[in-house]
């Protein structure tokens, strides 16, 4: 079996001092491999985003280690990492975070440029049209549904072709049919492209289009559900809720 493009290594982090220490995670540890599509799920508080933003680089983790292909992301400096976010990372949002004065394609092409490498029309072209948006590249983000920002959102975190691409609550703003545009997307991205994908939800449906389940509560690992239904995903949700009532 191939190497994981993704390990996390006994993660922690803490927020606040002495007394008032928040402990956000750990002891996380789990691998990912390429091209699969993992789902971070747990009751609020349980420390899904932080393992996200610990795990993607833009934040440092108190202790523990997060290896992109070998490279730990917790001892290179700002500006390797900040490299390392542009070219091998995509981050998609639950808020788009699309530039308003900028068009879809402008938005989308964004990271390359701020990488220094301007993309060519062409690349641009090609990843409008695996997000269906092609139609659309004029438009600014005031003049697209949320579905339609959203997948430009994803086409920006794809522009770069990152190893890993981590979305945090990625349709916890868009109705049912958006929702299920996205997670196909997602999918895609997994099954097509080879893209790992790690999805923080609090939704069993879109933990359903995932391989794998991971559940935290109170900032630890305590379950991991393989080849998920909505169901089984509700009743670990269902399970994890009353224990913690």
């Amino acid at each position: 079996m191939a190497d994981p493009v993704l390990r996390v290594v006994s993660l922690s982090h803490a927020y606040g001092r002495r007394s008032n220490v928040v402990h956000a995670l750990t002891d996380v540890s789990f691998d990912l491999r390429r091209g699969a599509f993992v789902s971070v799920m747990g009751p609020s508080g349980s420390g899904k985003s932080t393992l996200l933003r610990c795990a993607s680089g833009i934040d440092r983790p108190a202790s523990g280690a997060v290896l992109l292909d070998g490279t730990d992301l917790t001892t290179v400096s700002e500006v390797e990492l900040t490299e390392l976010r542009r070219t091998r990372i995509g981050f998609v949002f639950q808020e788009y975070n699309l530039i308003p004065a900028l068009t879809t394609e402008q938005n989308i092409a964004l990271p390359r440029y701020l990488a220094g490498d301007r993309p060519s029309k062409d690349e641009v072209t090609t990843v409008l049209s695996w997000v269906s948006l092609g139609d659309l590249r004029a438009r600014r983000p005031s003049e697209l549904s949320g579905g339609q920002r959203q997948r430009a959102a994803i086409a920006r975190a794809l522009i770069s072709e990152p190893d890993v691409v981590f979305a945090d609550e990625p349709t916890g703003s868009l109705d049912s049919r958006s929702s299920d545009e996205v997670l196909r997307l997602l999918r895609w991205m997994a099954d097509e492209r080879g893209r790992s994908v790690v999805m923080v939800t609090h939704d069993p449906v879109a933990a359903a289009f995932s391989d794998r389940v991971l559940f935290l509560a109170d900032g630890r690992l305590v379950d991991v559900l393989d080849r998920p239904t909505a169901g089984l995903a509700a009743e670990r949700m269902a399970r994890l809720e009353l224990q913690g009532a």
